[in-house]
């Protein structure tokens, strides 16, 4: 069982899965780093010093008015959209550069496959290379004058 774990284990798939969910982590801390701290201040600043990340609609009356977020959370039950609108700028940004990310390397695919293509001409059979020195031989010694010669 230990050796079937092991080929299991490092398998490409499994290792490359394994890099790609490390990366994307470390992606996703980026992109929720742009998002608080450089996005969300801006649209906060557009639209008159908002911050997204404090809205909430109480559903305790424990909860009193104006606590941030973080305390009305530990007050009682809150709705927090806010988060909720910082979490989904989070997701559209993260399926935008990525679409530009597969996109770009789509891209880079097809134009490695169209030189492997240019640079991998198809094997001519043997047989019809015959044929074809055939063909030409004969085309050369007509243009030559040169008739083939019949049998008795």
């Amino acid at each position: 069982m230990l050796e079937e774990f092991k080929k299991f284990a490092l398998r490409g798939n499994v290792v490359d899965l394994a890099v790609g969910v490390i990366i994307g982590v470390a992606f996703g801390a980026i992109v929720t780093s742009l998002v608080e701290d450089i996005i969300m201040p801006v649209i906060g600043a557009v639209t008159g010093g908002l911050d997204f990340s404090n809205y909430y609609l109480p559903l305790s009356a424990a909860v009193q008015d104006g606590a941030s977020y973080a305390d009305a959370k530990k007050q009682g039950a809150v709705v927090g959209y806010g988060q909720f609108i910082t979490v989904a700028l989070n997701f559209i940004i993260v399926a935008w550069v990525l679409f530009f990310v597969i996109r770009g390397m789509n891209k880079l695919k097809r134009q490695e496959d169209a030189k492997v293509d240019v640079l991998k001409a198809p094997e001519i059979p043997a047989d019809v290379k015959l044929l074809s020195e055939i063909r030409d031989l004969l085309a050369t010694g007509q243009e030559a004058g040169i008739r083939p010669v019949r049998g008795p």
